[in-house]
């Protein structure tokens, strides 16, 4: 075994691959359309792909519980424990442990594939949530509750397996794999729209271990689904001699700009909270936090069907300075009407900027990551969204309790524009892309 380089032989060939994307690039238009296509044909002819509607459906059950489980903690400890602090202080370890643990998971799966590291992997992380669920209904000791919700961090990047699926089977096609990578985007953004309201349902409405029961079931079932469908998964190496994604050339500059926009969103997130929570209505949060993900999903979704123009790494600029630009709107909102209702137009409004920056910055990342390990490289793009969404929350807790709510919108504003210039300096050094530009 040491001596293949393909772990599973049972996988389609190259040759496999194109013909099968080739046959449905090429169907005919539907009739009486005049040989013009609809609007949406990229993503009709996306989803004709053999096998590709089927480990989307799975994908996307196993990645909503991303946006269940840390509202779900909360509540479910808080609720229980009658500690917020606790609450807080549990699922901040846990997102410390993800950020160590998930780039480890992520070069597992590369190596010896999706089946057969992510599907353990998920259980691990099922197994934790279930041992945090029963150490609250047991009252165990604190430091069980920290200890059960480290493990969840195995739980591997499931957006980011998609999308190296997509990029497998869309090899060569740019413009295919843009309008892959925009729903994938408009994907994330449904997921963590949906997950908070449900978890939050779930737990009032049933009983404070509810939500996180569900998301471990959906996550486990999520992931059964999507890794059957063997015949989209990558081909893997068992031996990568590229050199690590983070050593790449123009991908350290690349995750400095994902952490200052998870700054943008962990920032917002908390000011959000608390401006809401200053003006009595603390309950409609959730709701205005919804409206900016409903933006950033519905932008993404459209900035699938358009061209875009020129290579990703001139259009990254543009695209953080359009963000940068829409987030004074909720500045200012806050500070010259203090009306919640016109925060959450502005909010989204704003949102409409994140898709399109979040699919020209994956872009950037598939083209820097060296072949085979792409499902590391995304991970650690998500895991500097991830280190950017803690700092944000906290700088943006402490200016709402040292300043206000309102300042605390300045924030997100300052976020943005410092990942405007990180993205200025790296277009400006010119990085060469490993891969073929988009």
């Amino acid at each position: 075994m040491k001596n293949e380089q393909r772990i599973f032989p049972a996988r389609p060939t190259t040759q496999v691959r194109d013909s099968v994307r080739n046959r449905c690039w090429t169907a005919r238009s539907p009739p009486g359309d005049g040989g013009r296509m609809p609007q949406l044909t990229p993503y009709r002819r996306l989803f004709a792909l053999p096998g590709a509607r089927a480990f989307t459906a799975g994908n996307l059950i196993a990645r909503l519980p991303m946006g269940m489980f840390s509202v779900s903690a909360v509540v479910m400890i808080a609720g229980t424990r009658g500690s917020y602090a606790l609450a807080g202080a549990v699922t901040a370890t846990g997102l410390a442990a993800t950020a160590v643990v998930a780039p480890w998971t992520a070069r597992l799966v590369d190596r010896h594939g999706q089946a057969r590291a992510a599907l353990p992997a998920t259980v691990i992380a099922v197994l934790g949530s279930l041992a945090l669920l029963l150490c609250v209904r047991h009252d165990a000791p604190d430091w069980t509750l920290f200890a059960s919700y480290a493990a969840t961090a195995t739980t591997p990047n499931t957006g980011g397996m998609s999308r190296a699926r997509w990029a497998y089977l869309l090899a060569g096609d740019a413009k295919a794999l843009h309008t892959a990578n925009s729903f994938e985007q408009a994907a994330d953004e449904l997921c963590f729209m949906l997950g908070p309201v449900l978890a939050a349902f779930l737990c009032g409405a049933l009983f404070p271990e509810a939500g996180t029961l569900v998301g471990a079931v959906l996550l486990l079932t999520g992931m059964l689904l999507f890794t059957i469908r063997r015949e989209t998964e990558p081909p893997v190496h068992a031996r990568t001699p590229a050199k690590a994604p983070l050593r790449a050339p123009g991908m350290p500059p690349l995750l400095a700009v994902c952490l200052a926009m998870g700054a943008v969103f962990g920032s917002t997130e908390v000011v959000t909270l608390a401006f809401a929570d200053a003006r009595g209505h603390g309950s409609a949060a959730g709701a205005v936090l919804a409206l900016q993900a409903a933006g950033s999903c519905a932008a993404g979704l459209l900035y699938g069907v358009a061209k875009p123009a020129g290579p990703a790494a001139s259009r990254l600029p543009w695209c953080v300075a359009a963000m940068t630009a829409l987030l004074t709107l909720p500045l200012l909102a806050a500070a010259l009407t203090g009306s919640l209702p016109l925060l959450a137009g502005a909010l989204l409004i704003a949102g409409m900027a994140t898709a399109p920056t979040m699919v020209t910055t994956m872009t950037l990342v598939q083209q820097r990551t060296p072949d085979g390990r792409l499902n590391e490289g995304m991970t650690l793009a998500v895991t500097g969204l991830l280190g950017g969404i803690a700092c944000g929350s906290a700088f943006g807790g402490w200016t709402v309790e040292q300043v206000s709510a309102t300042a605390g919108y300045g924030i997100p504003v300052t976020a943005a524009a410092v990942a405007l210039v990180l993205s200025l300096c790296g277009a400006s050094n010119r990085f060469t892309d490993l891969r073929t530009p988009h």
